[in-house]
């Protein structure tokens, strides 16, 4: 059985045959003369068939329909707003130019990428992850700004020096546990926010710890806020976040959230070192 997609020679179809005639004679297709496109689409069928029937029918109906429209252009017209009766035919040959030419597009551009594969677009946002361009001076200034604001005074740090011997021990598993909780709870906490409610310097010393451990892990990031200071002073504590890695082990971070602060040191000591990863050897401060 033949396809349905017949070809005469090197035309894809009847259209194909008309639309080449045009350009080749080089007529106005809104104003196709009829008389002359029939006689020379009647003289190529005429040379190009060989008693295939099946596969020129498609030719022979277009070449009844253009002596069709011949004969009626010979009659006169009763009105003058009368349809042209190449109207339909002119139609269908521009519809036809349209979509060969999209054709050949789609086929330059098949060919150029057709053994490409398509990319999703990515985040081009600024990157605001922390890079310390701050002076060793300006930090310093800054880390004695967080000290100051914390609830330990001068008056009460000799005080505060003479008891660490009997501070309470600080587990860094309950630390990094509190900080997973409120980074779940609040999204992001600003580090001076952190350290201010600071009981003593070991519990300061021990929520550094876990932020280098949580840092370390790809658990939390560290980045940098919007500088609000217009006078150029470096404001360090106040403009630097904490927030959860999205991308963090999830099964990280249901093991932490699981972990019961009442239990006993024995009990917490159950979680998988794994979770904690270096926090082995600091296991309190």
């Amino acid at each position: 059985m033949e396809a349905l997609n017949y070809k005469l020679d090197q035309f894809e179809g009847p259209l194909d045959l008309l639309l080449t005639l045009i350009t080749k004679n080089k007529l106005n297709i809104d104003d196709i003369p009829i008389s002359l496109l029939c006689d020379q689409y009647m003289e190529y069928i005429n040379h190009s068939i060989e008693n295939n029937i099946e596969v020129a029918s498609e030719f022979l109906l277009m070449a009844s329909e253009l002596m069709l429209i011949k004969s009626r252009m010979l009659l006169p017209r009763k009105d003058e707003e009368e349809e042209d009766p190449r109207r339909a035919l002119i139609d269908t040959v521009l519809e036809y130019q349209k979509a060969k030419m999209a054709a050949e597009e789609l086929r330059t551009m098949f060919t150029e990428y057709g053994d490409r594969m398509a990319k999703e677009p990515e985040d081009l946002s600024d990157d605001k992850s922390y890079v310390a361009p701050h002076t060793v001076d300006l930090l310093v200034t800054a880390l004695t700004r967080v000290l100051s604001e914390t609830k330990i005074t001068s008056e009460t740090a000799k005080k505060s020096f003479e008891k660490i011997v009997h501070a309470p021990r600080i587990p860094i598993k309950t630390v990094v546990t509190g900080l997973i909780g409120r980074l779940r709870t609040n999204r992001h906490l600003y580090l001076d926010e952190y350290f201010r409610d600071s009981v003593n310097y070991g519990e300061m010393v021990a929520k550094f710890l876990c932020i280098l451990e949580l840092l370390k892990s790809h658990i939390i990031t560290i980045t940098e806020a919007p500088e609000d200071d217009e006078s150029g002073v470096v404001n360090m504590a106040s403009s630097v976040r904490i927030t959860l890695n999205a991308d963090a082990d999830e099964s990280r971070l249901e093991e932490l959230d699981s972990l019961d602060l009442e239990d006993s040191p024995a009990k917490k000591d159950t979680v998988s070192n794994e979770t904690f990863d270096g926090m082995k050897e600091l296991d309190t401060y």
